[in-house]
């Protein structure tokens, strides 16, 4: 008998993505598995039913779609959604795991096996899975143009009889897969970026975009762990990089910043002083607001105007361009699913390290140390 994968409508507010798109359902289909997908789970992403259904998917309720063998979703689930879930199935999607350990410990006590795709090990073999990278580039690409929809200048260099318009200065705070996007999305639109990240390593690939790498005079050693991701300075360190970024920030007419660690409150990098010290009309985009945003005077969610410079603390940017962060991020659900599952459904594998790495719950029990941890210390 053909096991089940469950695709229900996202329910939390703003989010405009759906776990599988119809090309993947069909790859799914052809490879004997039944696709139950909630009636309008990809209306928001410009998928209809039909869609899906031409494909080879099964449009049914949110009870018959949470019921499935395996649940595949973008935002991690709620305890409505968690208690539908079947008993000891399997969850493949976001959990932010680290950031909300008391998701992981309900989907332990419902029995579910659950992969997250937060914690896909940054390893060549995953990347194919590597759902935060692909989302982050379109956060990074949207970031820009929010920034130049706002700004009231131009961002490119314009030569007219009126004379010339000087292209418009930003800065990329944080070169990761967010903030090299952001350099070359401002980049293509003409601007003059300089970017500054913590990390020497990333100097080339700033320049290699064609921006300028931002030096502070700060010791910043050992700035990188073995994941790739950004340390936490420590904080003397921390308190030294925000003053010295200040007569840098108050050039630009616009600051992108995408400083985030997974599980830590997102560092400070743009203080009120840097904020004051800006031109009036500049704007900031501050990329890390899920996690308290990088801007001293950043509102989740909101957008704010404070001592003259908009600051936008949008929290899900890849939710704007719904139909191509849906189609990668189905990809790497995807693959998740093709080297997890056989003709009989979910497929465990304790050997492989792409399973061991993003498996939070299995068996009843929070199996993934660092949210075990987490959650003994609540």
């Amino acid at each position: 008998m053909a096991y089940t994968i469950g695709v229900p409508k996202e329910t939390v507010s703003g989010e405009r993505l759906v776990a599988l798109t119809p090309e993947v359902v069909l790859r799914l289909a052809k490879a004997g598995a039944t696709i139950n997908i909630e009636s309008g789970a990809g209306s928001s992403a410009h998928y209809s039913d039909a869609e899906y259904e031409k494909v080879g998917g099964t449009i049914t309720s949110r009870e018959s779609a949470l019921a499935s063998d395996i649940v595949v979703k973008v935002q991690p689930p709620s305890d409505d959604e968690i208690a539908l879930l079947k008993q000891n199935g399997a969850y493949i999607g976001f959990l932010s795991p680290l950031d909300r350990p008391q998701v992981s410990a309900a989907l332990a006590l419902r029995g579910t096996t659950a992969l997250s795709m937060e914690m896909v090990p940054r390893i060549s073999r995953a990347q194919k899975m590597d759902a935060l990278s692909a989302l982050s580039s379109i956060g990074g690409y949207r970031a820009v143009l929010e920034a130049a929809t706002k700004l009231p200048k131009f961002f490119p260099l314009l030569t007219t009889a009126a004379g010339t318009v000087r292209p418009s200065n930003v800065l990329i705070l944080g070169a990761g897969v967010a903030g090299l996007q952001a350099i070359a999305t401002a980049r293509r639109l003409g601007a003059k970026v300089s970017a500054y990240d913590i990390r020497d390593a990333v100097k080339e690939e700033v320049q290699s975009l064609g921006a300028r790498f931002v030096e502070l005079e700060i010791e910043a050693q050992d700035s990188s762990d073995s994941g790739g991701y950004a340390k936490a300075l420590m904080e003397e360190k921390a308190k030294q990089q925000v003053e010295l970024l200040i007569p840098t920030i108050a050039k630009s007419d616009v600051v992108i910043s995408t400083a985030l660690i997974p599980g830590r409150k997102a560092p400070l990098l743009i203080s009120e002083a840097a904020v004051k010290a800006m031109a009036d009309g500049s704007v900031i985009v501050d990329m890390a607001a899920s996690n308290g945003g990088n801007c001293e005077l950043t509102e989740p969610g909101q957008t704010v105007v404070r001592h003259g410079v908009t600051i936008m603390g949008g929290t899900n940017l890849p939710a704007d361009m719904p139909v191509h962060a849906s189609q990668l991020y189905a990809r790497t659900l995807l693959a998740m699913l093709q080297d997890f599952t056989d003709e009989n459904g979910f497929a465990p594998n304790e050997e492989d390290e792409v399973f061991v790495g993003s498996c939070v719950t299995r068996g009843g029990e929070v199996v993934h140390e660092r949210v075990k941890s987490l959650l003994n210390q609540a």
